[in-house]
């Protein structure tokens, strides 16, 4: 069988897309770029929001008409509407969250003890989803009851991954060519609240960069309540990439208050002032929700002007979506959807000027790029695009493809785009590039 995996949402989704994609090629079955060229499409759905909604049910419809004959849906959508999903054209299974690792197992007809990962390396998926990155789920659900999110209804409580099966997953990413891992959960930081005996996420980052040669470990998002100032001390292995992206939601103690969100204004400041004096040049972003129910001009203005005194390296901004089902969206004070919007833009207005002051800074300085795009140019160059460890997107042209390696880089400038320009100085470490699945080595913009 020939098997498309799409995903939409979180880094979450994408680490779920990847196991996927491991059972069916251990059960022997290709994955493919293209939907027209697949048997079968699964699509790992997202409902953070009502777009997120609304998107999961387009981008199925687009799955149909491109020609895949049979869909299997799942994720969080799926999980909170599995009748709505499975009235959708060629929707032929429908598999909540709980069941999601059982979904090849389902569509094969075949008993889930039946596969066999351990032999399967992780490989990138083909075509333009290509990715150097590697997501490994080490966490899943979520026990807090932040009053706007629906997450925690469609992921049920929090649950961790035991130690070795994280490992397991790693060293498969490694195996298949992956320079860069990325841990990943719903609450990322609450790994190992559960387990016996109990552990916290610094065991896992410190177990996991003295067993394995991992070039470089990423967080995603973490809940800054999870943390604290002896956490950062992790980042004295230069492996463990300088980003932090920790989600405030509003700079507002008395929003935050409303929002359920276990963090003040000044608690969270502090712990931003911890993370900079243990890791140098640490790009620490957000999320900020503007429109809250509730939400005044005047507490507004306090967020804004809170996250502006915090010059972060850049963040997310959403507007306030009422989801069914929260206690937000039974609140007194909905915000008229007009001044959700305007808030939205002064507050992307201040985050996109703190990214770029912390974009300059490196102007003249060196940083370590994964390089996770390549284009040929021409005869005597191709232009290469990546990352450094502190999530700034760098790229310089290069005399020969240098896919999926890591290169030092000096920065000449800082394009129109926010890309910064360089020029590679050197190979970081001698990592040979490793092919996809199709054995290409490259991949388009």
């Amino acid at each position: 069988m020939r098997v498309y995996l799409d995903t939409l949402g979180c880094r979450l989704n994408q680490a779920e897309i990847e196991r996927l994609a491991r059972y069916f090629r251990a059960a022997g079955h290709e994955i493919v770029a293209a939907p027209h060229e697949a048997d079968l499409a699964v699509l790992n759905t997202c409902a953070v929001t009502q777009k997120a909604v609304a998107d999961s049910r387009q981008r199925a419809r687009q799955l149909h008409r491109a020609g895949a004959p049979a869909l299997a849906l799942t994720g969080c959508w799926v999980s909170l509407e599995p009748q709505a999903a499975a009235q959708l054209p060629g929707v032929r299974w429908v598999v909540p969250n709980a069941a999601k690792d059982s979904l090849p197992a389902r569509v094969l007809g075949v008993p889930l003890e039946d596969f066999d990962l351990e032999p399967v390396a992780r490989e990138p998926l083909p075509g333009l989803r290509m990715r150097t990155r590697a997501f490994v789920k080490v966490q899943d659900g979520c026990d807090n009851r932040c009053t706007f999110c629906i997450t925690t209804l469609a992921r049920g409580p929090g649950r961790s991954r035991p130690l070795e099966e994280v490992l397991d997953d790693v060293r498969a990413a490694l195996r298949g060519g992956a320079r860069e891992v990325v841990l990943t959960g719903v609450h990322l930081g609450s790994w190992g609240h559960d387990l016996t005996p109990r552990r916290h996420l610094r065991d896992l980052v410190a177990e996991l960069l003295h067993r394995l040669d991992i070039p470089r470990l990423r967080l995603s998002s973490l809940e800054p309540w999870d943390l604290d100032a002896a956490f950062f001390d992790l980042w004295q292995d230069p492996r463990l990439a300088r980003h932090l992206h920790l989600p405030l939601q509003s700079g507002c103690a008395a929003t935050l208050r409303r929002m359920a969100r276990k963090i003040t204004p000044e608690g969270f400041r502090a712990l931003v002032e911890a993370a900079r004096a243990r890791i140098p040049d640490v790009a620490i972003t957000t999320d900020i929700i503007v429109g809250f129910p509730g939400e005044t001009e005047e507490e507004f203005a306090t967020s804004l002007a809170f996250v502006e005194s915090l010059a972060l390296a850049g963040g997310h901004v959403f507007t306030y979506s009422e989801r069914p089902g929260t206690a937000a969206a039974r609140m007194p004070g909905q915000v008229p959807h007009r001044v959700r919007k305007a808030r939205n833009a002064r507050m992307r207005a201040v985050l996109d000027a703190a990214a770029a002051r912390y974009r300059t800074r490196f102007v003249g300085r060196t940083l370590t790029v994964l390089w996770e795009r390549a284009v040929r140019l021409d005869a005597q160059g191709w232009l290469v695009q990546g990352l450094s460890d502190n999530y700034l997107r760098v790229r310089a042209r290069v005399a020969q493809n240098l896919w999926n390696q890591l290169a030092d880089v000096r920065i000449i400038r800082v394009a129109e785009d926010g890309v910064l320009e360089g020029e590679v100085v050197a190979a970081a470490r001698a990592l040979a590039a490793q092919p996809g699945p199709s054995g290409a080595k490259s991949t388009s913009y």
